[in-house]
């Protein structure tokens, strides 16, 4: 649905998620108060409640629209390579270039995991992983070089890395190991998920 299409009490409810979010990236999910939200989405407090009852069904709605969640899984579906390599190294790519494109994802995923336990993430996961999932069942069956790792756990622990590289990347973001990186750092990172960091014997 297009801005165009949508309807007057869409908008308002859209500004209104906007608003939130600008508020909770910049003071945090615990210090912004509804009246704060209204305010920012030059609303009257009584007429955010005639779309929201509570901030955390705001939260709730952000996460349906733009939680970072909702967007690493089918990108993984988008990834192309011959090999398993190149698939995983393209899925990580674009993975980590959608979720670095907005700086409220990382913080959103941070929200998410400390005020509610994961628990919306849960829910989208329950929702997309069927779509997803099949693409690493066919790889573990297809793949002879792979060890007996269930297709379950090699999606969450590629889901693991790629939110781990996030997530270390700003915190090193301003620190003098941002400038000891490699030049491809992101290669590099799913190589050592790939190979581990110990030689393999000859």
């Amino acid at each position: 649905m297009t801005e165009e299409t949508h309807t007057k009490g869409e908008r308002t409810r859209l500004t209104i998620e906007d608003a939130a979010i600008e508020l909770f990236m910049e003071q945090g999910y615990h210090a912004t108060s509804m009246r704060q939200i209204a305010e920012h989405a030059e609303l009257a407090l009584g007429g955010i409640y005639n779309h929201f009852k509570s901030k955390e069904e705001i939260f709730e709605a952000i996460i349906v629209d733009k939680h970072p969640y909702k967007k690493i899984l089918p990108l993984i579906l988008e990834a192309e390579g011959e090999t398993l390599e190149d698939f995983l190294s393209n899925a990580a790519h674009v993975v980590i270039k959608e979720l670095t494109s907005q700086r409220y994802y990382v913080k959103l995923m941070l929200i998410e995991i400390v005020e509610f336990n994961g628990a919306h993430g849960a829910a989208l996961i329950k929702e997309l992983a069927p779509k997803v999932l099949p693409v690493f069942e066919k790889m573990v069956k297809t793949r002879k070089n792979l060890r007996g790792i269930q297709p379950v756990l090699m999606l969450r622990s590629f889901i693991g890395m790629v939110l781990s590289y996030i997530i270390t990347d700003v915190i090193i973001s301003n620190s003098i190991l941002a400038k000891l990186m490699p030049k491809n750092p992101i290669d590099a990172y799913v190589d050592i998920y790939l190979h581990g960091i110990v030689k393999s014997e000859a």
